[in-house]
């Protein structure tokens, strides 16, 4: 079963982290066929020089890496659509350019895809690291089978993005990625819901996310409540939530992104959103 891993980059990308998260994606048990990455923007020397030193792995490794340079930075969902249809393969694993892919990570989702060809994506579990010293410090979790994630969605998104494994036909019959401000994954999830796609979590981790204290910040602002808001309200609009649930999720965002303060919010999640761990 061949398969394309997706990735995209722009120019604040920090260059060792991107660096990392390449060199996990071929240091693989099982390696990808092809890797496709866009640049997406301008982007300074020193990324440009890991990308030409990649080039050189992915020769050694006889993995085929295509790159597409856009002209203008077009943001997350634009970026990852591009690559999605630069992808030869049927199935595409995503990939960010700061994150660290375990190593047995495309094994064992393609052994899933392999007992159950009636999946359409497989994610999984991740773990959340320092940035800067790959402490580990929390684990989030998701569900596993398709009626628990499918559930879960009716909340929260249901996937780690950064793990997933998915079918470009599946993606491409509900649309592909689009402009959805910092919720391009979750409104892509959702339509696939109400296309019936079939969805599994791996109970295992994948990748190992970085974060700092911007990743709680990002969470936050009128500007992101709006985003939540709008896809609350597709989701009720199209029965997969009551209005009763609608009110509540709505009424839960605006207090965390609107009215609490960036350091109340970064408590929140770590005490309620994430398992606190020492190690794993």
């Amino acid at each position: 079963m061949k398969f394309s891993v997706c990735i995209c980059v722009y120019d604040r990308d920090n260059i060792i982290y991107f660096k990392e998260a390449l060199e996990s994606v071929v240091n693989q048990s099982l390696l990808p066929d092809q890797i496709v990455l866009v640049v997406d923007g301008t982007i300074n020397k020193n990324l440009e020089n890991v990308i030409n030193t990649f080039k050189i792995m992915c020769l050694e490794q006889r993995v085929d890496f295509d790159i597409t340079y856009l002209e203008h930075n077009v943001g997350h969902g634009k970026a990852r659509k591009e690559s999605i249809e630069n992808a030869k393969y049927e199935l595409i694993a995503l990939m960010d350019a700061d994150d660290i892919c375990r190593y047995d990570r495309f094994e064992k989702q393609i052994g899933k895809f392999r007992e159950d060809k009636g999946l359409s994506i497989v994610g999984g579990q991740i773990l959340e690291i320092v940035h800067n010293t790959k402490q580990i410090v929390s684990k989030r979790e998701v569900p596993q089978e398709d009626k628990e994630i499918k559930e879960y969605l009716k909340s929260r998104c249901p996937f780690n993005q950064m793990t997933v494994m998915f079918k470009k036909q599946d993606i491409i019959k509900v649309g592909n990625y689009v402009d959805f401000y910092h919720n391009e994954d979750y409104y892509l999830w959702v339509r696939m819901y109400l296309k019936g796609f079939k969805f599994y979590n791996l109970p295992d981790t994948l990748v190992d996310v970085r974060i700092n204290e911007e990743f709680y910040n990002r969470r936050g602002g009128l500007k992101y409540f709006k985003s939540e808001y709008t896809l609350q309200k597709i989701m009720y609009k199209n029965n997969i939530i009551s209005l009763f649930k609608f009110i509540l999720n709505s009424a839960i965002r605006f207090i965390l992104q609107v009215i609490l303060t960036d350091s109340i919010r970064g408590i929140l999640f770590k005490k309620l959103a994430r398992k606190r761990i020492e190690n794993e």
